[in-house]
């Protein structure tokens, strides 16, 4: 795992977006793993302004969501889906049967196992978020190494923190996410952590032994991940 410092919260979403930018522009046909919560928002709002001034393209792209609430109505604005059409999607040109997200009305187990197939080899390029308790995707603490999409329960932090992205009260408990072995079939990984309240959870991921009850540290075992910080979350380190 290499560690880069960003800078200021401000140029540390500039020199994402500019990395994704620049990735769009080199391989229009990237297959993308795209996480939602608040951490990404600046990134997605700086690559739609590429789009619509014709720096970058997601015409070709396939996008495929890192996870989903379960429990949850379909048009609910907390769902991941939902956010990550809000922030990114609604504005950049990628067709929509490029977007791959997880329909949980059904045989969720089937779902699971389909994601798995349309996902293959592996995306390019994932992007992932750093929960408060070292969750990457829904993988909480003890997810194992070889684990796959899958149903999965929330903590209980983890529905506590779901708080921000509803307007009710009645919180998911379970969702489904990408496995730590589907993440760690991608060509490339980047960890993005943002403020100072991730300073711990970053220190612990880069110092900590690498341990299933800290799925983030997993990912010093691939051999292309970066952890992008700005400057508050990489104070510890």
């Amino acid at each position: 795992m290499r560690v880069v410092k960003g800078g200021s919260r401000e140029e540390w979403a500039d020199y994402v977006a500019e990395m994704l930018i620049a990735r769009l522009q080199v391989r229009p046909a990237l297959r993308l793993c795209l996480p939602t919560g608040l951490t990404p928002v600046p990134i997605y709002e700086r690559v739609a302004a590429a789009v619509a001034a014709g720096r970058a393209s997601f015409r070709e792209t396939e996008v495929f969501l890192l996870d989903e609430f379960g429990g949850v109505e379909p048009d609910d604005p907390g769902r991941c889906d939902q956010m990550l059409r809000r922030f990114l999607l609604a504005n950049v040109n990628l067709p929509d049967a490029r977007f791959h997200r997880f329909r949980l009305d059904g045989d969720i187990e089937a779902e699971c196992r389909a994601y798995e197939q349309a996902i293959g080899a592996g995306c390019d390029l994932t992007l992932l978020g750093l929960g408060g308790n070292g969750h990457i995707g829904m993988n909480e603490p003890g997810a194992l190494p070889d684990s796959l999409t899958r149903r999965v329960d929330l903590a209980p932090e983890t529905t506590a923190a779901s708080a921000r992205y509803f307007a009710h009260d009645r919180l998911p408990t379970w969702g489904v996410t990408m496995g730590m072995a589907t993440i760690m079939r991608s060509e490339e990984i980047w960890l993005l952590a943002a403020g100072a309240r991730k300073a711990g959870i970053v220190q612990r991921t880069v110092r900590e032994d690498v341990s299933p009850s800290l799925p983030a540290s997993l990912l010093r075992s691939h051999p292309t991940t970066l952890l992008i910080v700005d400057d508050d979350a990489g104070r510890e380190i």
